[in-house]
């Protein structure tokens, strides 16, 4: 007989001369191993059980506070949930502990906007250009900042940023009409023209676009 094979035969001697109880307990430990998977907040935030993402993703903090993946999926599902202000707060928490992530840098900028804290909204979403600037959220990022230029009545610089983000995303008409109406009030007419006519281009039933068509000298 081998050596392995004695081992084995060893091994199986002894687990079949165990005690009952002592294998039924190693049978019950093992099943409740398998069974108990950690919570994905991640899938839940996918699945659009925000409030569950939420609860998960506070308790994986408790755990560890310098988890910026729990950050993440707090401060989108947060978001999703309208409760900007809480994104905000853990959002700059998460700073604290990584000043670039890219994810919460965009959390936060989202979380300003929607408050209407433009100031503090532009700081964030440059940062996070600064950061990520080949990122997923580039695109919208540029609206946005474009609409805060709008809103600062800064028409050249709304321009220059709307025009990035139908550069990169050139098929959201409504994009295309909010270029128009930067390009309208810094009157440059025609450049506002093409955007408009490029907005109803896409969607015919876009009405700023047609409003701002008719507007035009």
């Amino acid at each position: 007989m081998s050596i392995s094979s004695g081992l084995r035969a060893a091994l199986t001697f002894r687990a079949a001369n165990k005690p009952a109880i002592v294998l039924a307990a190693l049978a019950v430990v093992a099943t409740v191993a398998i069974g108990q998977q950690p919570p994905d907040a991640l899938q839940m935030y996918r699945e659009g059980r925000y409030n569950q993402a939420v609860e998960t993703t506070l308790g994986e903090l408790d755990d560890n506070p310098r988890n910026m993946n729990a950050y993440s999926v707090l401060g989108w599902s947060l978001l999703a949930l309208g409760r900007y202000e809480e994104a905000v707060e853990y959002g700059l928490q998460g700073l604290q502990v990584a000043p670039s992530d890219q994810r919460v840098l965009h959390i936060v900028g989202e979380a300003r906007f929607q408050l209407g804290d433009d100031p503090e909204a532009l700081e964030y979403f440059q940062r996070y250009i600064a950061a990520a600037p080949q990122g997923n959220l580039v695109p919208q990022v540029y609206r946005n900042i474009g609409e805060i230029l709008i809103r600062f009545e800064e028409y050249n610089r709304a321009d220059i940023a709307l025009s990035t983000a139908v550069h990169h995303n050139g098929n959201n008409a409504g994009w295309w009409a909010r270029l128009g109406y930067a390009r309208e009030q810094a009157e440059e007419f025609e450049s506002a023209r093409s955007a408009y006519e490029r907005a109803l281009e896409l969607n015919s039933a876009n009405t700023e676009a047609a409003g701002g068509l008719e507007r035009l000298p």
